[in-house]
């Protein structure tokens, strides 16, 4: 078993309690359109999820995110939050977009007062990502912070410095996924985790380690340090990704064993 946690200033969006007991489960929705963003919504087993990711770089119009967020939003269930994304294709999504256009689709998701939390990539652009983030917190909306390596596993030291720097930059929930291509990367993801959560951690923090070979570290979170995992129901936005009924049964059998 880790050490004891640091005390973390725990977030909550609606009724979900990210950085306490069992770590939460994210399932991402994606879709060409509104119509399919709401059909792929209406199906979530909402029993199985506690929140849902609008994944809106694959929207084929952008100028539709307003209404995929209403969309999706008036088709969960009131207590189920949502959280807006866009990832950029340098960090595993599938599409680039200019950074002022990024910032713009980011505030107007803020402002849009439907959204519960708004990811943010931590190698946005200094001064957008300052903008997007203060916005954000003006608004009350807490800001994931992330970072995605699809190509490699950094080293312990570079992992826990990406979270430590997301921390001092604003984020109120930290991130990175990683891809390993051998065991002792996920042992090093999984360590840099419980270094951040033991000696560094003033917010929670999402971890995990890519492809089939690093599925231990979705579901390994309460014990190193990890708050969210992210299950698939249906199309999954990342390799490893476990599907969602399956995913609670496991977290609930780890968490009953601590």
């Amino acid at each position: 078993m880790a050490d004891s946690p640091r005390p973390l200033a725990a977030v909550a969006l609606r009724d979900v309690v990210l950085g306490e007991g069992v770590p939460k489960i994210c399932v991402p929705i994606m879709g060409p359109d509104v119509a399919a963003l709401r059909s792929a919504t209406l199906a979530l087993p909402v029993a199985d999820l506690d929140l849902v990711e609008l994944r809106a770089d694959y929207l084929d119009d952008l100028g539709d995110a307003p209404a995929a967020i209403d969309a999706v939003r008036s088709a969960l269930p009131a207590d189920v939050p949502l959280l807006f994304t866009f990832r950029t294709l340098a960090e595993g999504g599938e599409r680039e977009l200019p950074v002022a256009d990024y910032e713009s689709l980011l505030l107007r998701a803020i402002e849009s007062g439907l959204v519960d939390a708004v990811d943010v990539e931590q190698f946005t652009p200094r001064d957008s990502l300052e903008h997007i983030v203060a916005a954000a917190h003006t608004a009350g909306v807490p800001v994931v912070m992330s970072s995605h390596d699809f190509d490699a596993t950094p080293e312990r030291d570079e992992i826990v410095d990406r979270l430590r720097a997301q921390q001092d930059l604003g984020a109120d929930v930290v991130k990175i996924a990683v891809m390993p291509h051998r065991a002792r990367d996920v042992l090093m993801l999984l360590d840099a985790t419980e270094e951040f959560r033991s000696n560094h951690a003033r917010v929670p923090a999402i971890t995990m380690a890519m492809g089939s070979l690093g599925v231990v570290s979705r579901l390994a979170g309460e014990t190193f340090g990890s708050c969210l995992t992210f299950g698939s129901a249906g199309a999954a936005s990342a390799p490893g990704q476990v599907e969602v009924g399956q995913l609670r049964a496991i977290l609930a059998l780890v968490h009953g064993s601590e």
